[in-house]
Order: structure tokens, then C-alpha cells, then sequence
């Protein structure tokens, strides 16, 4: 009998895969890394474009509940952040504390359904600025999620580091990269996706 997975990842932009022009983004590119590593899952993509922390947390039960029902092997993967952290109309859209916030009572209410949850760290633009502020809530959502023995991929960093990716971005609206981006961005995650999946009811430390 083949196991009901199911996952739900949930987010902004990143998460949608804007800017691809295959239309997976990461999280579509992890889906078919399971599949083809003989996992195959029921994948819900609900990443919306320019969403927050605060909009997340208010949709994210709703989303997740009929796509996750009882019986079957129930996941939700998380990215926020990038939008929380942009300046409009001279401030912050989200202040970084509740930012902070905003993902602790997601964890908790993703803990209270029984459902295991993995967070994936907010990726770099070309704005620097910017990615200082990531950086930051980066090491918070790093520290919330330790607390919280829910794995968190520290994935920033290394797309900072990352040519390709960093080249993409570029490329384009200085947000969204195309495929090959994406790609990049899969690939350093797939490792830990693969091994959650193969883990159930057991969490990874924070690595990067």
C-alpha cells in the first residue's frame, strides 16, 4: 500500500515560484526529487505573491486543514520573511518581532494538528540592505525553530554565495530568479527534504 503523504508548503513568491518559466520553483522541483527518489506525495503548492507573515498566519489553517486530513501522513513547509522585511511607505511591513511571532503560533498550531513542519529561510535579492535585514530575521527564525525542534534550513547565506542564483536574480526584477535559480535553490535543500520525508516524527537540527 502506497502511504498517503501529503504536503502543503506554504509562503510567498518563492515559495509560488515566480519568475520560473517552467512554473515548480523550488518547492515544485523538491516534489519531483521525492517522486523520483521512489516518495511519491500529494503536493499543495500555497505560496501567494507579496504576502506577509501576519497575512500567512491568518489564512494558513484554512489552506492546510481540507488538504490534510486525518489518517494520512500530514507536512507543511514554510517560507516567510522577504516580504515582512521590505520598506513601503517609509516603514517596515512587518516589525521583525512579529514576524517572529507570526511563525512560533503557526508552529503552534501546525504542532496542536499532529502535522510535522519544516521552515525554509527567507532567500537573498540584490538589494544588500535588504539581505542585511534577512540576515537578521534569518538568525531569529533559526533560534525559534531550535526552540521548537522543528528543522529549519539555513538556506540564505548560501544563495548569497551562489553565482547562479545570485546571477538569475539579477537578471530580472532583483527578486525572482528563473529556472536554473530555482534549481540551485532545490538542490541545496533536496538532501534535508529527503531525509525529513524518510524520518517521520523526528526533526533536524538547523543546518547551514
Amino acid at each position: 500500500m502506497v502511504p498517503d503523504l501529503r504536503v502543503c508548503f506554504l509562503g510567498e513568491s518563492f515559495v509560488a515560484g515566480i519568475g520560473d518559466r517552467k512554473c515548480l520553483g523550488w518547492a515544485g522541483r523538491l516534489a519531483v526529487r521525492a517522486a523520483a527518489a521512489g516518495q511519491p506525495l500529494s503536493y499543495y503548492n500555497l505560496g501567494i505573491r507579496r504576502e506577509t507573515s501576519t497575512e500567512l498566519r491568518a489564512r494558513w489553517e484554512a489552506e492546510c486543514t481540507p488538504r490534510l486530513p486525518a489518517g494520512a501522513d500530514c507536512r507543511v513547509v514554510i517560507s516567510t520573511g522577504v516580504n515582512d522585511s521590505q520598506f513601503e511607505h517609509g516603514r517596515l511591513r512587518v516589525d521583525p518581532a512579529d514576524s517572529v511571532e507570526n511563525l512560533a503560533a503557526i508552529l503552534r498550531g501546525v504542532r496542536e494538528k499532529g502535522w510535522q513542519t519544516m521552515v525554509v529561510a527567507p532567500p537573498p535579492n540584490v538589494d544588500e540592505d535588504h539581505n542585511q535585514r534577512l540576515l537578521a530575521l534569518d538568525a531569529r527564525f533559526a533560534e525559534l525553530c531550535d526552540s521548537a525542534d522543528v528543522p529549519y534550513l539555513r538556506a540564505h547565506q548560501q544563495l548569497r554565495d551562489n553565482r547562479i542564483w545570485m546571477r538569475e536574480v539579477a537578471a530580472t526584477d532583483g527578486y525572482h530568479p528563473d529556472a536554473p535559480g530555482y534549481e540551485e535553490f532545490a538542490a541545496l535543500l533536496a538532501p534535508h527534504w529527503l531525509r525529513w520525508l524518510g524520518t517521520p516524527g523526528s526533526g533536524l537540527p538547523a543546518v547551514g
